[in-house]
């Protein structure tokens, strides 16, 4: 399949479901920012009169690699941004933040915050422990809208909404980007993890059709020197050699070094959004740095990209209480899509004269409506747009897009978003 091919389909399809991204920059940059933020915390925090509806997002702080407190902290700027503009068709909306350690008694202890809280949804959160905490929002029928997609129940649970293809479109975008490159080989460094193993099976299917090789290399989740992993993903550094990358950004760096050391001269390397950023390819030296040239997949356009000029305007305004938001962090741009699906869902809710709540807010995303907010494919979770998969059926948003490092920067390598689901589905590629 050729990068042609796969590019004229995604267009396409593009052309019927959705406008290009350059036509939704405008209305994104518009998007109106409707929310309150209250402090972090429990129950305590949520004393609220009546009128108000609360919601929380949660992130780990405070633990290493996994930290993301870019995502709770533009949650408070979301509702600090916008306190003085109405709230949500009127009513004050209460955002509560919860730390949830890297744990899972941490994620189950943010998940009974936001049951006791009352909380009409968890919005935008990231955490590894599903099989932890959505039992407990599954009890008190409190949706997940946008979770980071680290965990099988976030793909599964009937209260799940995400608004990516987490970890399994990435990878299998990276395998056909590197398909398109002309690669011969592919080495995966992936985490020594359960969640690592299903990697490869993704990024298998990808590959199969045009017969490439793919080698399996496991990396510890943290190290502070990889050599032995990258020796081994460069093996004889022939031409036409790829590798990808799928840790997290702090041991991707680690891992970029030690690539870096060894020099090698044919091997061409590549990498998954949240693995790979800018604030990563700045700090191994931009163009001049080993992802010089380099290719990555992401769920969304580029951060550069004016569809994210209303996430800059919150993340850089006095609504953030001079915390610095990376912008280009992948669990900040999916907080902001998560936030900008519930405000869509609730004013729907609300126009239909129908007080908002966790059961509206389900039954209006469960109904298979569209919403569409200019920075993904427009999103349904009807019966009608599940991924064939008893494993991940809540997995609608099977899209990525193309980018690669180009002057120290990521851009768009080629227009719009690739269709990757029947790499998802072990189905063959598309005619």
């Amino acid at each position: 399949m050729t990068r042609r091919r796969d590019s004229l389909q995604a267009r396409h399809q593009l052309a019927r479901r959705r406008r290009p991204i350059a036509a939704a920059a405008t209305a994104a940059a518009l998007l109106p920012t409707l929310f309150s933020a209250s402090a972090c915390g429990g129950p305590a925090d949520a004393s609220t009169n009546g009128g108000d509806l609360t919601v929380m997002t949660w992130a780990p702080s405070g633990t290493g690699s996994a930290d993301r407190p870019g995502m709770t902290a533009l949650a408070e700027a979301i509702g600090r941004d916008a306190n003085l503009k109405g709230g949500l068709n009127g009513r004050r909306l209460n955002v509560l933040t919860c730390n949830e350690h890297n744990t899972a008694e941490g994620a189950k202890t943010c998940a009974q915050q936001a049951v006791d809280a009352k909380a009409v949804a968890v919005i935008g959160s990231y955490s590894q422990y599903g099989d932890d905490f959505m039992p407990v929002l599954e009890r008190a029928g409190i949706p997940l809208i946008g979770g980071y997609g680290l965990s099988q129940p976030e793909f599964s649970s009937p209260l799940s909404y995400p608004v990516d293809g987490g970890m399994p479109a990435l990878i299998g975008g990276s395998g056909r980007q590197l398909v398109e490159a002309g690669c011969k080989a592919v080495a995966l460094v992936r985490p020594d993890t359960p969640a690592g193993d299903n990697l490869l099976g993704y990024l298998a299917n990808a590959l199969k059709p045009a017969g490439i090789k793919l080698l399996d290399v496991k990396a510890p989740e943290q190290s502070s020197d990889y050599t032995a992993v990258a020796r081994k993903a460069i093996g004889k550094d022939e031409s036409a050699n790829c590798l990808t990358s799928a840790l997290a950004a702090e041991p991707t760096g680690n891992l970029l070094d030690s690539y870096r050391r060894l020099n090698p001269k044919n091997t061409r390397i590549a990498s998954v959004i949240g693995s790979v950023q800018q604030s990563v390819v700045d700090s191994t030296g931009g163009d001049s740095g080993p992802l010089a040239g380099a290719y990555v997949t992401s769920w969304y356009p580029p951060e550069s990209a004016k569809v994210w000029d209303g996430l800059r305007a919150v993340a850089h305004s006095d609504a953030a209480g001079g915390r610095s938001i990376d912008v280009s962090d992948p669990g900040v741009q999916t907080t902001w899509v998560a936030y900008e699906v519930f405000r869509q869902a609730a004013e729907k809710v609300a126009a239909a004269g129908r007080p908002v709540t966790a059961k509206t807010v389900t039954g209006l995303l469960d109904s298979g409506e569209g919403i569409d907010v200019g920075l993904t494919p427009p999103l349904s979770w009807g019966t009608t747009n599940m991924l064939p998969s008893t494993e991940s059926p809540r997995l609608v948003n099977t899209w990525v897009t193309y980018q690669v490092v180009k002057g120290g920067r990521l851009a768009l390598q080629q227009p719009g978003f690739v269709d990757v689901r029947w790499v998802l589905t072990g189905s063959r590629p598309p005619a």
